[in-house]
């Protein structure tokens, strides 16, 4: 009799203690919230990302610069961003489209300015001597405008860097763009890396 108390009692299921019970479903619901919050994370953070995405597209535009006609402030195959924007000052580097292209050149001048420039290549704005430090070489270049120039309203006088091999409004058959040409200022060059910074 007594053995088979013994095996009856050696059957029976043994219940864990409550405190065990509750540390067990503590540590689940634990589990399943950390799972419920890293869930919550990555979607706010795949909206983050759409949302960055969709204001860099819609403010922003990524551009390779083409050619020689803004060294030495910007090289063959350098990689920029242009802010989109219409509202551009002397001193800006803009991109606008001409010839089904975008072209990269500096403003000198907005409307109603008078531009005159020199056999040496020196730009004058309204009587007054432009001081040029992103240019290396002086020089009148490919010019047939006849100067003083007065820029037309809504449009601006742009010049490349590179004095000798740009085509710009010195030339009458690119003349002044118009405001509505315009794509926007670059901002920031990204590439090469070791030339990385932002524009003024």
């Amino acid at each position: 009799m007594d053995n088979e108390n013994q095996e009856k009692q050696e059957n029976k299921i043994k219940i864990p203690p409550v405190e065990l019970l509750k540390a067990e479903l503590e540590r689940v619901e634990s589990k399943r919230d950390f799972r419920k919050a890293l869930r919550g994370v990555a979607g706010a953070l795949i909206v983050a990302a759409a949302m960055a995405a969709l204001l860099v597209t819609r403010f922003f535009m990524l551009l390779e610069v083409n050619g020689s006609s803004m060294m030495p402030t910007m090289r063959n195959g350098e990689i920029v961003f242009l802010y989109q924007t219409k509202t551009v000052e002397a001193g800006d580097v803009i991109g606008f489209y001409y010839g089904g292209e975008i072209l990269l050149k500096r403003v000198i001048g907005c409307a109603g300015d008078y531009i005159e420039i020199d056999q040496e290549g020196n730009v004058y704005v309204n009587g007054e001597l432009l001081d040029e430090p992103y240019v290396t070489e002086k020089n009148l270049g490919k010019c047939n405008q006849e100067f003083p120039y007065e820029v037309p309203e809504n449009m601006v006088f742009v010049l490349g860097d590179n004095r000798t091999e740009s085509v710009d409004s010195r030339v009458r058959a690119i003349g002044c763009v118009e405001r509505s040409q315009i794509v926007g200022k670059v901002v920031w060059r990204i590439w090469p890396l070791d030339r990385i910074e932002v524009m003024h």
